[in-house]
């Protein structure tokens, strides 16, 4: 039996629910997994696994803002997350020294690596999004980014490999094609899978992201729900519980679902709206949904880019938040395709344990 030290990111949710399906995969195959985590991401993992170890890991601050700033709040914040970095990278040396670990398994933490143990990186995005005029910050970033992914034996990208199927577009795609030799495409790893239900819910509404652009974004749509005919759900994504007050009579709100009642939603759901975030798109894929609006979070470029990428793939319709008109918006994401298919997450992570982490812990 092997020990495995898994960190995810807590820079929303979505790093530490696409690491599910491989803790699973590690603890059916009778390994040991420690979770070194912090905030929402250790609840949440918490939740899921409570007979694993887990260890209250701090990483770094997210530069989110009210408006459309986080490329500059990002850039402010540099120095505080190198500062973070260079803590996390002693916090893990005290962590080493304390425990033997057989794999690390980093989502997103560029400090968890070590030369000491094997260390598997798992991202999606390879390539970051810049606006076009600020190119130079784009090439840069690139190959800082390639950089410090030579840091680590392996990295893993969730998603499909290069070309026409690309979930996450040019953001999986490295700089130069020597560096396919390190990367491990894994395809979409989502905690959601496809149920064989009746499709009874009309609209799903999913609020989520950091604050304050998600309460900003539960003001923008409550008031237009009664102009779309249907029974809703809305999701506010308010583990603290907060409560809105219902805009009609066919819509029910939830402050927060369980993993097991978002997935049966998702399922239900005729049409999705909601935020653009990579984690999301591979749920969306999981349960082959094919109607839906996406409304990336104003300045997130990752979010921007990607309803982009999607809409020119003619896969659904991406709206700014706020121009957002449901009535309208609806109506015209309708003959939109939805995402191909492609190789469920059950299939994934078992071809991901056999051929790559199988070789550091069996």
């Amino acid at each position: 039996m092997a020990s495995v030290l898994v960190s995810p990111l807590n820079w929303g949710l979505g790093h530490a629910t696409r690491d599910i399906p491989i803790i699973h995969e590690l603890t059916k195959r009778g390994h040991e997994v420690t979770i070194a985590a912090c905030g929402n991401a250790l609840s949440a993992l918490k939740r899921e696994f409570p007979d694993c170890r887990f260890i209250d890991f701090p990483d770094y601050p997210a530069p989110y803002s009210a408006g459309s700033l986080f490329l500059p709040k990002f850039c402010a914040y540099l120095p505080l997350m190198l500062r973070a970095l260079a803590a996390e990278r002693r916090a893990l040396g005290r962590i080493l020294d304390q425990d033997r670990f057989d794999l690390i398994i980093s989502d997103n933490r560029l400090g968890v690596y070590s030369d000491r143990v094997p260390s598997l990186f798992i991202t999606h995005q390879i390539h970051f999004h810049f606006p076009a005029v600020i190119w130079p910050v784009e090439l840069f970033a690139l190959l800082l980014n390639r950089e410090l992914h030579t840091r680590f034996d392996r990295v893993i990208v969730p998603d499909n490999p290069p070309g026409s199927g690309s979930l996450a577009g040019k953001l999986s795609r490295p700089l130069l094609s020597s560096s396919l030799r390190t990367m491990y495409f894994a395809g979409i790893l989502a905690t959601a899978r496809k149920m064989e239900v009746a499709e009874d819910l009309d609209y799903l509404i999913i609020i989520s992201g950091p604050e304050p652009q998600r309460t900003i974004f539960e003001q923008m749509v409550l008031p237009q729900l009664p102009c779309i005919p249907g029974n809703k759900m809305v999701l506010l994504g308010s583990p603290s519980g907060h409560t809105a007050t219902c805009p009609d009579p066919d819509t029910t709100i939830q402050s927060y679902v369980d993993t097991s009642e978002k997935i049966s939603l998702l399922n239900r759901a005729k049409f999705v709206i909601c935020r653009s975030g990579y984690t999301t798109m591979m749920e969306l894929a999981e349960v082959q949904k094919q109607h839906g609006l996406f409304v990336p979070t104003p300045g997130q470029t990752e979010q921007e880019y990607l309803s982009f990428y999607y809409q020119q793939k003619g896969w659904f319709l991406s709206q700014n938040q706020y121009r957002l008109d449901l009535a309208r918006d609806v109506a015209a994401a309708l003959p939109y395709s939805g995402f191909p298919s492609m190789p469920s997450t059950t299939q994934n992570v078992q071809a991901l344990y056999e051929e790559v982490l199988a070789q550091y812990v069996e």
